[in-house]
């Protein structure tokens, strides 16, 4: 019996030891407002430098018309991380509530359920970062700009207290390196790792070492997001090695997937990096029309690889439509569930919009994986059922054959009325089956009847107003946000404005070493705790611990403040914030004696 038993316990150990083997790891790695143009093996623009991902796809699969289910940043997400279409559960745009997408089951809980070992990285733009672990993640490290990020990792893998964890690296750099470091740490083990890099979206913010990679001639915003798409394909280059390192490449599933088309502004706008955070993001999306807040290709078609050398056969190049809802269907479909017949080849669960797309990429199914894909955002609607797609904005409806203009160029709705119709009754059917139903949410905005106005019916667009500079010379250098600054009688006048949620006055054009000292001299009727904040010379933003407060007293009188400044570098940017109506007699920052 005891040789019985230990050879039942051998066998079980065996069992288990091939199911694990035979799960493979999975990696999705999310790109943010990435145009279709800017991945090197598409061979649209020659500016951009993406060798690793290109080896990537070289090594596995491009979908050519890889869909987003979203053209914003908040339903993409939660579209891609549920598996099922955003609007069941009424996360449409980015002011939705999250109520009922707290409620979903994420593929990393699917995958955790498993047995993965699972990680979070970079953006979540679904609620609070602290909470990411509520959805499946046993692993997070979220930064996405340089400041502080809730983590419960290290950058070398090191378990810690969930808390705010300091930058010590660039944002993008950050993720890759700690995601390296996840895999290192479960190399012996299945795991997933969720990637979402902020990058190209603004602000820009690529250091110097990635900037020098793109000299020349070219705008600022387009050499930034260059930048920044190098900094991310350094990054799959770590994560690639580091997988060839242990031998688990022909055991990793990778998807390289952006969020949505790139927000051009129509215009490309070169406007100041630190000046225009919403506005282009550098990146392009040609050749396709439309963009970032459109259903139209450019706002939908991003980058979007597939990667699984010595099971998915690589050069691929997928023409076949499919979507990042496909992602967590593959996830679950490629689990080994067992049994002879639950082999890699399992069917999608029910409650999931995607298709398991392996048996479409390993050739052994020829036909197209989707019957139609669907969209809702907003005031929009399309659908596509394979080369025709019909698209609808408000009152508004195009139909395309995107076999010959995938640039969407000339609506064939009036030449095919019965193909229009047909689609439309189709759209009407899935989109009232939504939360809630409707193909329209509501009337379309001025912005986007503008975008349509240029993008599909071909009208000339307005030259954006330029943004008036305020005239620092009188106001010795500083400026107001949320209110107006001027010069009087050899005083500076501060007034809030009434929808201002704060009031702060600036200067960005200051060189002043330290150790240093703001010196103020001004009358308020405003009483409570302000503050100044700064920026030193290296720093890529406002970091919470370059604050220091002061308490403001309601006086008729002149009241001064000497408020010196711990900084370590020399400081080039100040704020001032206030607490409603000030005068302003003196303001200076003076070096201090050592």
């Amino acid at each position: 019996m005891k040789l019985l038993a230990a050879f039942l316990s051998s066998l079980l150990i065996l069992v288990s030891s091939f199911a694990a083997e035979q799960r493979p790891n999975i990696i999705l790695i999310y790109t943010d407002d990435h145009g279709h143009a800017d991945l090197g093996i598409h061979g649209v623009v020659k500016d951009i430098k993406t060798p690793n991902l290109d080896a990537l796809a070289r090594n596995g699969v491009v979908a050519t018309h890889g869909y987003s289910t979203a053209p914003q940043c908040v339903p993409s997400r939660g579209g891609v991380m549920t598996g099922r279409f955003q609007g069941r559960f009424d996360l449409d745009n980015n002011g939705s509530a999250l109520d009922d997408f707290n409620k979903q089951t994420t593929i990393a809980t699917r995958l955790q359920n498993a047995g993965y070992a699972t990680a979070q990285f970079g953006k979540w733009h679904l609620g609070p970062t602290d909470a990411i672990t509520k959805h499946g993640f046993k692993h997070v490290f979220s930064q996405n700009a340089q400041r502080p990020f809730s983590a419960n990792i290290t950058l070398d893998g090191q378990d810690r207290p969930m808390s705010d964890l300091p930058p010590t690296e660039y944002h993008l750099d950050g993720c890759s390196k700690a995601a390296a470091a996840i895999i290192e740490r479960y190399k012996d083990q299945p795991f997933f790792l969720y990637v979402a890099y902020r990058g190209p979206h603004t602000p820009l913010d690529a250091p110097k070492r990635y900037m020098d990679r793109f000299p020349g001639e070219m705008p600022e915003r387009r050499r930034a997001a260059l930048a920044m798409l190098s900094a991310i394909d350094d990054g799959v280059g770590l994560i690639t090695s580091t997988l060839k390192k242990h031998g688990l490449t022909e055991k990793t599933l990778i998807f390289f997937i952006g969020d949505n088309g790139a927000p051009l502004k129509i215009h490309k706008v070169d406007s100041p990096l630190q000046g225009d955070a919403g506005g282009w993001d550098g990146s392009l999306n040609t050749p396709l029309n439309g963009e970032k807040g459109m259903l139209a290709e450019g706002g939908m078609s991003t980058p979007f690889l597939i990667a699984w050398p010595g099971t998915i056969p690589g050069g691929q190049t997928y023409e076949h439509p499919v979507s990042a809802l496909d992602v967590a269907a593959t996830a679950v479909g490629v689990q080994p569930l067992g049994d002879s017949e639950k082999s890699a080849k399992a069917s999608t669960p029910t409650d999931l919009d995607g298709v398991n797309l392996l048996p479409y990429l390993t050739g052994e199914n020829k036909a197209p994986p989707h019957d139609a894909l669907y969209w809702r955002w907003m005031a929009q609607s399309a659908i596509r059922e394979g080369n025709w797609k019909l698209l609808r904005g408000g009152d508004r409806e195009y139909l395309y054959d995107l076999a010959t203009d995938r640039e969407e160029k000339h609506s064939l709705a009036a030449k095919h009325p019965e193909i229009a119709t047909r689609l439309r009754v189709k759209l009407k059917t899935w989109a009232d089956g939504l939360t809630p139903p409707g193909m329209a949410l509501g009337p379309m905005a001025a912005t986007w009847n503008d975008y349509f106005d240029h993008y599909l019916e071909g009208k000339p667009a307005a030259k954006p107003a330029a943004k008036a500079e305020p005239d620092t010379a009188k106001t010795r250098g500083w400026m107001a946000r949320g209110g107006s600054l001027i010069e009087k009688d050899g005083l500076l006048v501060l007034t809030p404005d009434k929808a201002a949620k704060g009031c702060f006055i600036t200067n960005s054009q200051l060189k002043a070493r330290p150790p240093a000292a703001l010196h103020v001299t001004l009358k308020t009727t405003a009483q409570g705790p302000a503050a100044i904040a700064w920026r030193a010379d290296g720093d890529k933003d406002f970091l919470p611990a370059n604050r220091v407060p002061f308490e403001l007293q309601s006086t008729a009188n002149w009241q001064t403040h000497t408020l010196p400044i711990p900084a370590t570098a020399r400081i080039i940017h100040l704020r001032v914030h206030l607490l409603g109506d000030a005068e302003i007699r003196e303001i200076e920052v003076k070096a201090e004696k050592q």
